[in-house]
């Protein structure tokens, strides 16, 4: 299990660039559909035939990263976000720098932490730099330009007796994993399943906007992470080990109660541990799937993760495994009374 996981981690894929996320999903993904199919966005649609409903999981191929703005004439990089990455997280950081036949590789830093000085405030990330150790004309012949897109590199692996996984892009490759792993486990559904890996889900929530559109779903549910709130906290929720999270609400959206009693009837009947999140920030591709032409019903399934939209986070394996056990059996049996 954890080496396919990793795999997706370790591949860059930054909102705009998923391509190469993509290519690995659409390798492994393809012999367990019927059809695989990217659209003009870039989401891949993989379609398992079947009756009806027509259900929709999500998960999003894309994750936060940054992107060159300019360089200064002493080769300092000048560098944009992309997505809510947490700006405190991005001191020291080692990065790769997409460029033109080899990538270009770096450390975040400051002109104070670079000359030695202590600082008694939080630098932002518009005082930050990229120093790669070349000059500007150097990484200009490297093919390093404004809109070069820059990933950040951490260790990938697995702690606490191998039941947490830690690393970048948590956010969202454990849903796409989750998804590669339900459609190869389907064998034989009653739903008309679309697995969809959208694109651009960091920066706006796009890639499922378009997708939702082209396939018109009765219901979908989408797989992503969520902030997990168990340490250092006076009331515990979101716990890691603990299950996957339904979302009641998120700072976006009030997610379908129907498809939520659904999931936590299935839970029960199958002794499959779950947990209930209510939060107030952030929000996923649900809402946009749930907004789409006449409204889609839809819901969440998130997995906890410690230090969301940082450079590293942390997740339980059970947790996946438990999201990977509870959606396979919704798929077998969708329900269709929640289709209006």
């Amino acid at each position: 299990m954890f080496e396919m996981l990793k795999r997706l981690m370790e591949t860059d894929g930054i909102s705009g660039d998923e391509s190469e996320v993509r290519d690995l999903i659409m390798k492994e993904i393809r012999k367990h559909v019927d059809e695989v199919t990217v659209d003009s966005i870039g989401n891949l649609i993989a379609h398992k035939k079947g009756d009806t409903p027509r259900v929709m999981l999500t998960a999003h191929m894309d994750e936060i990263g940054l992107m060159v703005k300019g360089v200064d004439s002493d080769g300092a990089i000048i560098f944009s976000r992309v997505g809510g990455i947490e700006s405190l997280t991005l001191i020291g950081q080692r990065v790769k720098i997409k460029a033109g036949k080899e990538p270009v590789y770096g450390v975040i830093t400051t002109a104070e932490i670079s000359n030695g000085d202590m600082t008694d405030s939080m630098p932002r990330s518009l005082d930050m730099y990229i120093d790669t150790g070349l000059s500007k004309e150097e990484l200009l012949k490297k093919d390093v330009k404004v809109g070069s897109f820059i990933s950040l590199q951490q260790e990938i692996g697995m702690f606490a007796d191998n039941s947490v996984v830690y690393g970048r892009a948590l956010d969202d490759r454990i849903g796409c994993y989750v998804l590669m792993e339900i459609a190869k486990l389907s064998k034989k559904t009653e739903s008309d399943t679309y697995y969809v890996f959208t694109v651009q889900e960091e920066i706006g929530l796009y890639g499922a906007k378009t997708s939702t559109y082209k396939i018109k779903p009765d219901l979908a549910v989408a797989v992503d992470v969520t902030n997990a709130e168990d340490k250092g906290v006076k009331i515990q929720s979101n716990i890691l080990g603990k299950g996957p999270c339904i979302t009641l609400k998120d700072s976006g959206m009030i997610t379908n109660r129907c498809i939520n009693d659904w999931l936590t009837d299935i839970a029960k009947q199958k002794n499959i541990p779950i947990q209930y999140d209510v939060g107030d920030k952030g929000t996923t591709d649900a809402l946009s799937i749930s907004l789409s032409r006449e409204g889609v019903p839809a819901t969440v399934v998130g997995i906890a993760v410690r230090n969301i939209h940082s450079t590293i986070g942390m997740a339980s394996m059970k947790d996946v495994e438990n999201a990977i056990k509870l959606l396979e059996e919704f798929i077998k049996n969708p329900p269709k009374v929640c289709i209006t």
